[in-house]
């Protein structure tokens, strides 16, 4: 079974279809009207708008003629060249578009059955974190009997004429599509994940190592059932549409409709001098400015290419607009790709993709407040919601999303569409369970950027630990709900911080009540034993506090490591002393290479401090080779740290 699904205004299709059907009448949606406030929201649109049915409009109409992806779309005079996009890109992955335009077939008009046609339509898409279904007439709105917005150059076809009409619908009115990027219809089509790549700042083109890693990404994207789609920056107005030396426009979106990486046969490998090709087919999607550099139609890599050869290698074309690039000119030429990743399939064998929904809101009591504004407001920030995740091994690819509910039905209120919005990311202690309240030892792990969008997001390789991840509005004192997505190939157990000290209970009672609560951060451990000259010292840390403990991870073949674990230990009373033991992991049995321990009281120094190992026994134990640096920190304030 899919997610639960929602009825937009509580409209069900067929209810309404059949109800339509058993009276007689083509069905007009009382909840969008054919006037001009489903049009616009305080303006009126020169020339006379009349609203017709697609049976008014041509003869034969359909929803979808032949292959959904084999038709050019057009904008028209007031459309929205990035829903023209995101249309083309929804065609390239069947598993998308089938549930955007759910029983099709269904849908679609039989010339056989006209009085089973009752004029009405539902599509679904993905809002806020909820797969909504949509219903609307057929009626659109034209001027001199040319559809207004988007439309197919296959002129009987009505596909994403509706679709758009529906997706004006959910926001509000036609109007509301202005403003909304490429990358926000998509994830509103599809529920995938974007994320956006500068092709420049990555220096793929520069960097080999770096450019197979991007194709590799690419490939596993889309071969997953992510839709990708590429532009190149222009420098002012003036520049767009603009055609390229090599015949692409600038500020125009390619969509990715292919990629392969193909090992050549013999004598192919003679002909291009190489074994491998990796290769990228794009769509216009307007179907002309196709690419006149290598591998276009009217090359010479192309000219030596038999259609054996291209049928072999599967480097075809299926569609006017389409046209195959090399990786090297694919990252030469374009400058900003955006990447929605498919989040939904099932195929993946564990979860990963997270989310929660969550809520920026004032309160007078600061525990309470759930709104401090951006980092620059240092005494209110952590105020905000804190959200927790655990990254279980080192180098992974985290990609996280804040994007914040969307206010476009707002605006006839004269509401903004969009606060702005952003994130900070620390790597916190191993064991932490409480909010954070100061920022004394977290590493500032990340920051996405502060803008008026609806989403923001920030991709990292982060190293194995726990993340706290604070979302904020740049300004403290406002309301809001938002949606915190975390994408990773391991699960990385997203959860909300809502205490902010240890729960008082007849349990911790009766054991003590923590009165002291302490943060450690072991720098580095130097200067290690080693029994004989060529061993192998693979150190890592045990912190320990009573019988609570923090392992860190391994650092392989060292005597000088650099650790910085951290860890927090609510204590009853500091003669429960910490313990920071440093040992040797090997294959059969781990040796024990020293220890310091510490009382770690409220008043001692607070600064990076280093101390000689010792052997078990106390602070008084004999002195073992090697010292470690840390910074220990103590409060009788459990709130403080």
């Amino acid at each position: 079974m899919g997610p639960p699904l929602k009825f937009f205004k509580n409209q069900k299709y067929q209810e309404l279809k059949q109800e339509c059907i058993r009276d007689g009448r083509l069905f007009c949606d009382p909840t969008f009207l054919p006037e001009n406030d489903s049009l616009f929201y305080n303006r009126l649109l020169p020339g006379k708008v009349i609203w017709k049915r697609p049976q008014d409009i041509c003869d034969d109409p359909r929803l979808i003629v032949g292959n959904i992806s084999n038709h050019q779309l057009t904008q028209g005079r007031l459309g929205h060249k990035p829903m023209v996009s995101a249309f083309s890109c929804l065609a390239v992955q069947e598993c998308h578009w089938t549930k955007t335009i759910p029983n099709y077939k269904e849908q679609e008009w039989d010339p056989r059955k006209l009085d089973k046609y009752a004029g009405i339509f539902h599509f679904r898409f993905w809002h806020f974190g909820e797969w909504t279904e949509v219903v609307i007439d057929d009626l659109l709105p034209t001027i001199n009997g040319d559809l207004v917005f988007s439309f197919s150059t296959s002129m009987n076809e009505f596909w994403n004429a509706l679709l758009e009409k529906a997706y004006a619908k959910l926001l509000g009115c036609y109007e509301a599509l202005d403003g909304l990027t490429t990358s926000d219809i998509i994830v509103d089509f599809t529920g995938t994940l974007a994320e956006t790549v500068d092709m420049q700042k990555g220096r793929y083109t520069d960097l080999v190592e770096e450019k197979y890693k991007l194709f590799k990404e690419l490939y596993k994207t889309f071969t997953k059932g992510g839709l990708i789609c590429c532009s190149i920056e222009f420098p002012d107005q003036e520049e767009q549409e603009v055609e390229t030396d090599w015949g692409l426009l600038k500020g125009h979106t390619y969509t990715m409709t292919d990629i392969r990486k193909i090992r050549l046969g013999e004598r192919l490998v003679e002909v291009f001098s190489t074994e491998k090709l990796y290769m990228i087919r794009l769509r216009n999607p307007l179907g002309r400015q196709e690419w006149s550099g290598p591998w276009s139609e009217i090359s010479e890599e192309w000219q030596q290419l038999t259609a054996a050869d291209r049928k072999n290698l599967g480097i075809v074309m299926s569609d006017d607009g389409e046209f195959w690039m090399s990786l090297e000119d694919f990252c030469r030429n374009f400058h900003e790709l955006n990447v929605c990743r498919n989040v939904n399939n099932p195929l993946f064998g564990h979860k990963e993709l997270e989310s929660v929904v969550g809520c920026w809101t004032v309160n007078d009591d600061p525990l309470m407040n759930r709104s401090g504004g951006c980092y620059n407001n240092r005494d209110t920030f952590l105020q905000n919601p804190q959200y927790i995740f655990t990254v279980p091994e080192d180098e992974h690819k985290v990609i996280m999303s804040l994007q914040q509910k969307d206010l476009r039905t707002y605006r006839r209120m004269g509401r903004p569409d969009n606060y702005i919005i952003g994130f900070e990311l620390f790597k916190v202690e191993l064991n932490r369970k409480f909010r954070l309240h100061h920022l004394y030892i977290q590493e500032r792990a990340g920051t996405s950027t502060y803008i008026d969008t609806r989403t923001v997001f920030l991709s990292k390789y982060l190293k194995k630990g726990n993340y706290v991840l604070v979302p904020t509005m740049f300004q403290h004192g406002r309301t809001s709900e938002f949606l915190l997505r975390i994408f990773c190939e391991v699960p990385v157990q997203l959860r909300e911080l809502t205490m902010d000290m240890p729960k008082m209970s007849c349990w911790n009672l009766a054991r003590g009540y923590p009165k002291v609560v302490t943060q450690i951060t072991v720098h580095s451990a130097e200067g290690l034993e080693k029994k004989y000259a060529n061993e192998t010292v693979n150190p890592y840390l045990i912190i320990k506090c009573g019988k609570e403990e923090v392992r860190s991870p391994v650092q392989k073949n060292t005597v000088h490591a650099i650790f910085d674990t951290q860890a927090i230990f609510y204590r009853r009373t500091t003669d429960i002393p910490i313990i920071i033991q440093v040992w040797n992991k090997r294959k059969f049995c781990d040796q024990f290479l020293g220890q310091v321990t510490l009382d770690a009281d409220p008043s001692d120094c607070r600064e990076l401090k280093s101390l000689y190992l010792r052997k078990k026994g106390g602070p008084t134990a004999k002195v073992k080779q090697g010292h470690i640096s840390f910074k220990v920190i103590s409060s009788d304030d459990l709130t403080e740290l």
